[in-house]
C-alpha cells in the first residue's frame, strides 16, 4: 500500500484481502447452520436448549471478542510503522487477554441452569441448555485465542488460510455431530452433550492449526509470536484493553438490539416471528460480505495510517466504501425482484402458515432492502475507524444509535403507532442509519 496506489488498485487489493475473509464469515455461519439442523433433527427440546444455550455462547464472545479485533489494526499499524518486535508484543497481550476473559465468565456457564430459569425459560429447556453451556463452555478460551490468531494472520495478509481452516471446521463439525449427537458408527449417543464436544472439538483442532500456522511458517517465524509467551508486557496489555473494551461493547450493543427485535417480533404473532426469523437470516448471509470488506478496511487503513500515509489512507476507505455499496445495492435489487423465491428455500410450502409467512416475509425483505445500505455503511465506518484506533467514541455513538434511536423507534413504530411487525423494521432501520451517518462522520471530519 503506498502512495501511488490507485482508486482501481485499492479496491483490487481491498477485494484480495477481504474475499477470503468474506467466506470464512459464511463458513462460520454454516457451523451454525449445521448445528440447528442436527439438534433439529433429534429432538424439539434438544434444539430449543441448543438456540437458547448458543445465543448466550454467542453474547458472551461478542463481549469478550473486542480483545481480538484489537490485534488487527494494531498489527496492521505497527507493520506500516515497520515495528516488528511491537506486532509480537501486541498479539501476544491479545491473546493474554483473550483467554483472561474466558476463563473468567465460565462460572456463568456452569450456572447458566439456575440464570435461564429466572428469565424465564422452561425448567427442562434450560437444565438441557445448562449441560449443553458446562462443556461448550469450555470453549471461550480456543474460540477466543482463534478470534485472535485470525486478526494477527489478517494483519498479516494471510486471510486464505483462515477461510480454509473455517472450512475444515464445518466439515469436523458436521462429523463429530453425526456420531456423537445420534450414537452413529458405535459411539455413545449423548444428544446435546454430544454438540458441545463437536463445538468444543472444532475450537481447539482449529486453534491448533492456526497457532501451529503462525508458528512454523518460515514467513512468519520473524515474528517470534510464541517466543517467551508467558513473559507479561504490562504496556501492550494496556494497549489492547483500551482499544478492545469498547469493540466488545459496542458488538453487543449491536447483537442486542437485533435481539431485542426477535423478542418484540414474538409479542406481535408466531408467523411475524417466523418471518423475521427468515429475513434476518437472509440479511445476515448478506451482511457477512460487508462484514468481510469492513475487517479488509481496517487492516489496510490501519497500515496507511502507521505508515503516515493520507492519501493512500482516505483513497482506500473509499475504495472499501464503494464495494460494499455496490454489493449493497445488487441486494437490494435481489430482495425486491424475488422476495418469494428466496424466503421459499427456508419454509415447506405445502404447510398451510407457508403463505402467510412468505407474505409478511415479502414486505420484511423490501424492509430489508432499505436495511442494507443502512447496516454496510455503519459496519464500514466501525472498520474505518478501528483502523485508526478510534473506537471509544464509535461505540458511544453505536450504542446511542441502536439502543438509544433504534430499540425506542421499533416499540414506538410497532406498538404505540400500531405498525406491527413493519413499523418494528422500520425502527431498526432508523437506528442503523443514525449509526451509519454518525460513525461516517467521525472518520470523514477527522480525516
Amino acid at each position: 500500500m503506498t502512495k501511488a496506489l490507485t482508486f482501481p488498485a485499492h479496491a483490487r487489493a481491498t477485494l484480495a484481502l477481504g474475499l477470503p475473509l468474506i467466506g470464512s464469515h459464511l463458513a462460520q455461519m454454516a457451523l451454525h447452520v449445521v448445528d440447528t439442523v442436527m439438534l433439529g433433527w433429534y429432538g424439539v427440546t434438544e434444539l430449543a436448549a441448543v438456540v437458547i444455550g448458543s445465543s448466550s455462547f454467542f453474547v458472551v464472545f461478542i463481549l469478550g471478542s473486542g480483545f481480538a479485533q484489537a490485534v488487527m489494526p494494531m498489527v496492521a499499524a505497527s507493520l506500516g510503522e515497520g515495528d516488528e518486535a511491537q506486532v509480537r508484543r501486541d498479539t501476544r497481550m491479545g491473546l493474554w487477554l483473550s483467554a483472561g476473559f474466558g476463563i473468567a465468565t465460565y462460572p456463568l456457564f456452569w450456572h447458566s441452569g439456575a440464570v435461564l430459569t429466572a428469565l424465564g425459560q422452561r425448567p427442562e429447556v434450560a437444565g438441557l441448555a445448562q449441560d449443553f453451556l458446562r462443556v461448550a463452555g469450555l470453549g471461550m478460551v480456543p474460540a477466543l485465542l482463534v478470534m485472535a490468531l485470525k486478526s494477527y494472520l489478517a494483519a498479516l495478509n494471510r486471510t486464505q488460510v483462515v477461510l480454509w481452516v473455517t472450512l475444515g471446521a464445518v466439515v469436523v463439525n458436521a462429523a463429530v455431530n453425526w456420531f456423537l449427537i445420534f450414537g452413529n458408527g458405535g459411539a455413545p449417543e449423548l444428544g446435546v452433550v454430544g454438540a458441545a464436544i463437536a463445538s468444543l472439538s472444532v475450537q481447539v483442532l482449529t486453534f491448533a492449526e492456526l497457532a501451529l500456522y503462525a508458528g512454523r511458517l518460515p514467513e512468519l517465524r520473524r515474528f517470534n509470536l510464541w517466543q517467551r509467551f508467558w513473559r507479561a508486557d504490562w504496556q501492550a496489555l494496556g494497549r489492547v484493553f483500551r482499544l478492545g473494551w469498547p469493540i466488545g461493547v459496542t458488538g453487543l450493543a449491536e447483537s442486542g438490539m437485533f435481539q431485542a427485535s426477535a423478542l418484540m417480533m414474538g409479542w406481535i404473532g408466531t408467523v411475524e416471528l417466523a418471518a423475521h426469523g427468515i429475513a434476518m437470516q437472509v440479511a445476515s448471509l448478506a451482511f457477512m460480505v460487508h462484514l468481510g470488506l469492513s475487517n479488509a478496511v481496517t487492516v489496510r487503513t490501519g497500515f496507511a495510517d502507521g505508515a503516515g500515509d493520507g492519501p493512500g489512507l482516505r483513497t482506500g476507505a473509499l475504495a472499501g466504501v464503494a464495494l460494499s455499496l455496490g454489493f449493497g445495492l445488487a441486494m437490494v435489487v435481489l430482495f425486491l425482484a424475488a422476495p418469494v423465491a428466496i424466503l421459499s428455500v427456508f419454509l415447506d410450502m405445502t404447510k398451510p402458515e407457508a403463505a402467510q409467512i412468505v407474505a409478511f416475509g415479502t414486505v420484511l425483505l423490501a424492509l430489508a432492502a432499505l436495511f442494507q445500505i443502512t447496516d454496510a455503511m455503519q459496519v464500514m465506518a466501525l472498520g474505518m475507524l478501528r483502523g485508526v484506533r478510534d473506537t471509544r467514541v464509535p461505540m458511544l455513538l453505536a450504542a446511542f444509535s441502536y439502543w438509544g434511536v433504534g430499540i425506542p423507534s421499533s416499540y414506538g413504530l410497532a406498538f404505540v403507532l400500531g405498525l406491527g411487525g413493519v413499523g418494528l423494521w422500520l425502527g431498526l432501520v432508523i437506528g442503523l442509519a443514525v449509526a451509519a451517518s454518525s460513525l461516517m462522520w467521525r472518520f470523514w471530519s477527522r480525516r
